[in-house]
């Protein structure tokens, strides 16, 4: 059995292009309202991952929206169909991005953020520097820099990781994948997935061709480049401020290797956690088991929610 259909009709697929002092960026998103029905409960942010879009979040955006919350899904910078500049690579600036395009739009009330992989790092960049804009945070499936799991996956875990380094070597990354973006990218899915129905034919050429665009893949390894940028920040940001004070779940997937470190890994820069898992799933939460994704958003949303 392939991976269910997922319903569009809602979606407003737009580009918001954010000025700030020093540059002009553009970041494609999906805006997706609760149905004219139902009362609204607040807008739930869902950042995305390595080697994916906001494209990873199909099956889960509407079922979200249906539960009554807005529902704002960007290509972070450098992916999909967003800006692919020369720089602004740590998770800060990226944060940056989505802070600039929550205020675009016009939400002023507290918001919730959901990050995977890559995007787990930006939601907690997020958070911790904006805690008075955040009513709660999801993030996982990822090692974040600064803490000891990070620590531990470019050491104890080199042959898994082994991108955390290749991805950081100047130039030659990108000469080394340039017209084979998919097997490289094939080779992320076939060793992290869990559900191999998960993610179709279909679906693998939208990533690849997604990468496959001049200065994508360059982007992505720039995204890996800055991590050890990212862990000074983050061990410094605690240092100077203490644990974050936002309502935080961690969440894996049962059969990811992640689950182990992930609440060890939360509790060294957050003070409010609890730990939830994604049944059936292994990396890929909000494809593998988009049920189990929206069923653990919820749950802990509804808890934190803006009365």
């Amino acid at each position: 059995m392939g991976a269910p259909a997922f319903d569009s009709t809602r979606w407003n697929q737009r580009v918001a292009t954010l000025t700030s002092s020093d540059e002009v960026i553009r970041i494609n998103y999906i805006d997706c309202p609760p149905p004219p029905s139902t009362a609204s409960r607040g807008t739930i942010l869902l950042i995305h991952g390595f080697p994916q879009t906001s494209y990873q979040f199909r099956h889960v955006i509407t079922p979200l929206a249906n539960a009554g919350y807005r529902i704002i899904a960007p290509d972070y910078r450098g992916a999909g169909q967003s800006s692919r500049p020369a720089g602004g690579y740590t998770k800060t600036t990226m944060a940056s991005d989505l802070i600039a395009l929550v205020s675009h739009l016009g939400i002023t009330s507290r918001i919730h953020i959901v990050g995977h992989d890559i995007g787990g790092m930006i939601a907690h960049a997020y958070a911790s520097r904006q805690p008075s804009s955040v009513a709660s945070i999801i993030w996982g499936e990822c090692p974040l820099p600064g803490t000891s799991a990070y620590a531990a996956d470019r050491t104890t875990h080199q042959v898994a990781q082994f991108h955390f380094i290749f991805h950081c070597v100047p130039d030659l990354p990108e000469a080394l994948v340039a017209g084979r973006e998919g097997i490289y990218l094939k080779h992320f899915f076939n060793k992290l997935v869990y559900n191999s129905a998960a993610i179709t034919d279909a679906d693998f050429g939208h990533y690849v061709l997604a990468y496959s665009q001049p200065g994508a893949m360059r982007a992505a390894f720039q995204v890996y480049g800055t991590f050890e940028k990212d862990a000074e920040e983050n061990r410094e940001w605690v240092k100077r401020e203490g644990k974050c004070k936002v309502p935080c779940m961690v969440f894996s997937g049962d059969m990811s290797r992640h689950k182990e470190a992930a609440e060890s890994m939360a509790s060294e820069v957050y003070e409010d956690i609890e730990v939830a898992v994604v049944e059936a799933s292994g990396h890929y939460l909000a494809e593998e088991n988009p049920e189990g994704f929206v069923k653990q958003v919820l749950e802990f949303v509804g808890k934190h929610r803006e009365q």
